[in-house]
């Protein structure tokens, strides 16, 4: 058998028609297959490589501290200083009342944390999330996704899981004395990347202060910079309880955290003590590279320029068939009103050296999150590709 045929017998499956790239190394803005052939990469492993594929600054800060140590006690016993390092790091850069953070292994494992913060905390137990919202696939998380379709093979799961309709302020009605959090991703990003209108974020901040709830941003996608500013949060100026953040953090390295304040966080210390515990939480290489690329982008103007770059992106996307161009900063929806389209644009795409990819919710529409790092040059290409293959 070759390594396609090995592949799909062996590694378990997410989807029946994985694109089996077969890879050989990635750098920078391109990731090179086995036969030398190289992508530029729009994607970025799902908005994760922020500063594009193994950045010297990454690169190197793993390599120091992997050659010092890397797993040496459960998370929260040891003072380590790549945690310690990103925690005040982060402490820096957030406002005061986020000044407390809890390394984890993936953004999932951010979110459930932060639904046991929440009841712990509040004594409730209603969770509210999005119509239409995305927050991972284990069954906590399963609970509040906002869609039925991935959920109901693997019911029961979790009760008192409630929807509000995002962008609906009248849902907003729902939220009540009897809900622990609200759980919400400041952009939506498995539906296409649909962006908050007529203050909506700023409603939910009122509502939940109102009535005594916890909010909750899922920043797994926003963090570190992809919108225009280093969180979500400060784009639509509007600060949660508890931020929850992943993927674009770690630099391309596996990692999740939840911040909060000091007060909220150490109620997870004690009665009972253990009130969440992670073994490989805050992994020494993966703080390292989160502290770098973190360092990068405050040392460097690429958040600065992701604006610029956004409305780059929208001049050069303009065909008969894209209906709209939607989202913010590098994360955007090239909405094509047809799913045969979308699934030409992705596999010509490949043929042709681009990576796109798809929307878990949306079969309309095409994802563009790319590195941070993407020239105006490669912007143009991709541009060109993709209206070229349009015109197919």
């Amino acid at each position: 058998m070759d390594n396609k045929e090995l592949f799909l017998k062996h590694q378990g499956q997410t989807t029946p028609y994985p694109l089996c790239i077969e890879v050989s190394k990635a750098k920078g803005m391109y990731i090179k297959d086995k036969s030398g052939k190289s992508y530029l990469d729009l994607v970025a492993g799902i908005s994760a490589c922020t500063l594009g594929h193994c950045h010297p600054r990454v690169v190197k800060a793993v390599q120091k501290q992997a050659a010092e140590y890397m797993h040496v006690m459960v998370y929260g016993e040891f003072i380590q200083s790549p945690q310690l390092e990103l925690a005040k790091k982060l402490a820096l850069l957030l406002p005061d009342s986020l000044n407390s953070t809890y390394f984890l292994n993936s953004g999932v494992e951010a979110i459930e944390a932060s639904m046991k913060l929440a009841k712990r905390s509040t004594g409730r137990s209603e969770i509210i999330s999005c119509k239409n919202s995305y927050h991972g696939s284990t069954q906590g998380a399963l609970s509040i996704m906002g869609t039925e379709t991935y959920k109901q093979k693997f019911r029961p799961l979790l009760p008192d899981c409630n929807k509000i309709i995002y962008n609906d302020l009248d849902s907003l009605e729902n939220i009540t004395s009897k809900t622990a959090a609200v759980i919400i991703e400041p952009v939506q990003g498995a539906t296409g990347f649909i962006t908050p209108k007529n203050g909506f974020l700023k409603a939910v901040r009122d509502r939940c202060s109102k009535v005594g709830t916890l909010l909750i941003f899922d920043e797994i996608q926003t963090c570190y910079g992809r919108t225009g500013n280093l969180f979500g949060f400060e784009t639509y100026n509007v600060v949660p309880d508890v931020l929850c953040m992943a993927k674009g953090m770690g630099g391309g390295m596996p990692i999740g955290a939840f911040t909060t304040s000091t007060e909220l966080m150490h109620i997870l210390s004690d009665n009972p003590k253990l009130g969440h515990i992670s073994t490989f939480g805050g992994h020494p290489t993966s703080c390292v590279a989160a502290l770098a690329t973190l360092n990068e982008l405050c040392e460097t103007n690429l958040i600065e320029q992701v604006s610029a770059k956004e409305k780059l992106f929208r001049d050069v996307l303009k065909h008969s068939k894209i209906k709209e161009v939607r989202g913010v900063g590098l994360m955007l929806a090239i909405e094509l009103a047809d799913a045969d389209t979308c699934q030409k644009l992705v596999t010509r795409g490949i043929e042709k050296g681009i990576i796109t990819f798809f929307f878990l919710f949306t079969d309309t529409a095409v994802r563009l999150s790319p590195p941070l790092t993407i020239s105006e040059d490669e912007i143009r290409e991709a541009g060109r590709i993709i209206c070229e293959i349009l015109n197919e």
